[in-house]
């Protein structure tokens, strides 16, 4: 078994109507129940969406700088993500199309480790 993260960048959600959000939350909370039973699941969470309440640690000076907001100024920052323990790439892809289709927006995919 292995451990794939699966995940999504918060542009690539797109502009929808509340409508079309709640109906895609029972999707997604099925998926997420769908992998506990099957299993697989080690975790799933969506980020806080404002950007401006992360913080960052860095130590490649030799001191450790804690500041507020991201480590990098960049147009595309995580949404959200989900951790699997699967048997192989094969599996990982099957999860990450299930979290693509009840999300309805593309997933990311790598192994860890």
């Amino acid at each position: 078994m292995a451990q794939y993260i699966i995940y999504f960048n918060q542009q690539w959600v797109g502009d929808h109507s509340e409508e079309w959000f709640s109906k895609r939350g029972p999707l997604a909370n099925a998926v997420v129940e769908e992998a506990k039973d099957a299993g697989v699941y080690v975790f799933a969470g969506g980020l806080e969406e404002d950007i401006n309440k992360a913080f960052s640690a860095d130590a490649t000076s030799g001191e450790l700088v804690v500041t507020d907001g991201p480590f990098a100024e960049t147009k595309e920052f995580l949404g959200g993500l989900t951790v699997v323990d699967v048997a192989d790439d094969d599996a990982a892809k099957v999860w990450a199309g299930k979290i693509a289709e009840a999300c309805g927006w593309p997933q990311e995919v790598r192994r860890i480790g």
